[in-house]
């Protein structure tokens, strides 16, 4: 019999690539601003919804897996019964799910909002993940531009919500409909065309106007080398496009003149600018002023299934790398008229319009700009387990605290209490409760406010000094601790 001991298998801890864990400061951000925005739509009565992550893949729309590659564009199982499940990609198609199933028992129109993950089968990068979190508000069952206004006064007011201040943002707002009519007065009418002016007029902040002009010529080489084939356009084609993209600037009134003439006799294309009339005039009926929502025509939205207005929440604050260069944000969200999705399911025309913003990289903005982070986590206070057999003394102090509303945790670990004090400071709690068998028999607690002690400790040099002077640390009768902490808490700002 061999001696030679079994190799036992372990299991290499890694991340699956394209997947982050997202730590406590993260989720917390992330829960401020999605709680900052479920607030305002839930004042404006819109309704939450809460729909499975797994839709069957045929729900996806353009995102349906085919026999060769099942999981293209999303997450694809085949269930036992032999079908396709998809983990959700986006809000959007779920909800047109919802609505086609739920039809007839809605109260119409429908105004929901959703909060939750999405997951995304792609290639990813720095910043591009394969699971994140989307919010979402949508209203089913409007046809009018009015409801198209309520959703960009809602974006407008979220940013409000979130902390940013007026001119710390733009809501830009377009018609697709009006560079359609633009589209159709130069000839461009097969589908191939119009993508690919649509992708160059959507790449205007990016690329800027030459090299919009490129792409809408015979095409354009990158940085890379790698080559993007151009829409074709003749001159006049390029120049009635950019001329189009050039009409942004200054008040709405003042956009929707230079736009009236290029979109000429084309009815289409008439339509989407009556939609902005009515969008100005709503917007400024409720006091949303050109200074927060604005009109862009270089706003076209690059999903496919947008019909009519769109528009995009932009950041304006600027906030610095390390290295002191400016980190420049851009469109943190969007949203637009989408008509068409529902009908995939009933055959029958259903107006929504609604608006999404991707929580993550929305909150990490909000994190640079300051705008969001120490605030959004409630103060700590550990209670030290002086003595190994009072754990249920400690714990019992720690529920006496929680039940006033106050952030506790007695420490369970083992150690020494400058492994405890430590241990708090790296948590950033706020104050220490300490009761040893000293204070214990005298009938007191000792309070350390480590939010202080950490700024008296930069004038004391000499450790004898420190622990002779005891620094921010004071103890009271046991019938006055709690409001000692609280003492605390209210020194700090915490509470």
């Amino acid at each position: 019999m061999s001696g030679k001991k079994k190799k036992v298998f372990r299991p290499k801890a890694r991340r699956p690539r394209g997947f982050e864990d997202r730590v406590g400061s993260v989720l917390r951000a992330e829960k401020h601003l999605v709680d900052a925005a479920t607030r305002v739509y839930d004042d404006w009565g819109f309704e939450p919804l809460q729909t499975p992550a797994f839709e069957y893949a045929e729900a996806l729309g353009k995102f349906l897996p085919d026999e060769e590659r099942p999981n293209e564009g999303v997450f694809a199982l085949e269930d036992d019964d032999g079908q396709w499940l998809s983990l959700r990609y986006d809000h959007t198609a779920p909800l047109a799910r919802y609505v086609a199933e739920n039809f007839q028992e809605l109260n119409k129109p429908y105004r929901r909002y959703q909060a939750g993950d999405v997951w995304r089968n792609e290639k990813p990068g720095p910043g591009r993940f394969r699971q994140f979190v989307q919010c979402d508000a949508d209203t089913v069952g409007a046809p009018g531009p009015a409801a198209d206004a309520e959703m960009i006064a809602m974006a407008a007011d979220v940013m409000r919500a979130v902390g940013l201040a007026d001119g710390e943002y733009a809501i830009r707002v377009n018609d697709r409909r009006i560079l359609d009519g633009v589209l159709e007065g130069i000839g461009a009418t097969d589908t191939g065309s119009r993508t690919r002016i649509m992708r160059a007029a959507d790449k205007l902040d990016r690329l800027g106007r030459e090299g919009v002009a490129l792409l809408l010529g015979e095409g354009r080489k990158d940085e890379s080398g790698d080559y993007t084939e151009g829409a074709k356009l003749d001159t006049a084609g390029i120049d009635a496009v950019l001329n189009f993209l050039d009409a942004t600037g200054g008040s709405r009134d003042q956009v929707i003149a230079r736009l009236e003439p290029l979109v000429g006799a084309s009815e289409v294309g008439r339509s989407g600018l009556a939609a902005l009339v009515e969008i100005d005039a709503v917007l400024s009926a409720i006091g949303v002023g050109d200074d927060r929502a604005e009109f862009d025509p270089s706003i076209v939205r690059g999903l496919g299934y947008y019909t009519g207005p769109v528009f995009e929440a932009e950041l304006l604050a600027t906030a610095n790398y390390d290295d002191g260069s400016p980190i420049q944000f851009g469109s943190v969200g969007g949203g637009g008229r989408y008509d068409d999705l529902v009908s995939r399911f009933t055959g029958q025309k259903v107006p929504a319009t609604g608006y999404s913003f991707g929580v993550s990289r929305f909150a990490a903005a909000l994190s640079a700009l300051g705008k969001v982070g120490a605030e959004t986590e409630r103060p700590l206070v550990l209670i030290v387990a002086a003595e190994k057999d009072r754990a249920a003394d400690y714990l019992a102090m720690a529920a006496e605290l929680r039940a006033t509303g106050i952030r506790t945790e007695a420490f369970v670990g083992g150690g020494n209490m400058g492994k405890q004090l430590k241990y708090a400071d790296r948590r950033g709690a706020c104050a220490a409760v300490i009761v040893g068998s000293d204070e214990r028999e005298q009938g007191l607690v000792t309070i350390k406010d480590l939010g202080l002690g950490s700024e008296l400790s930069r004038d004391i040099t000499d450790n004898r000094e420190w622990r002779e002077e005891q620094p921010a640390q004071s103890s009271v009768a046991r019938a006055e601790w709690v409001s000692a902490v609280r003492a605390v808490l209210n020194r700090n700002g915490d509470h």
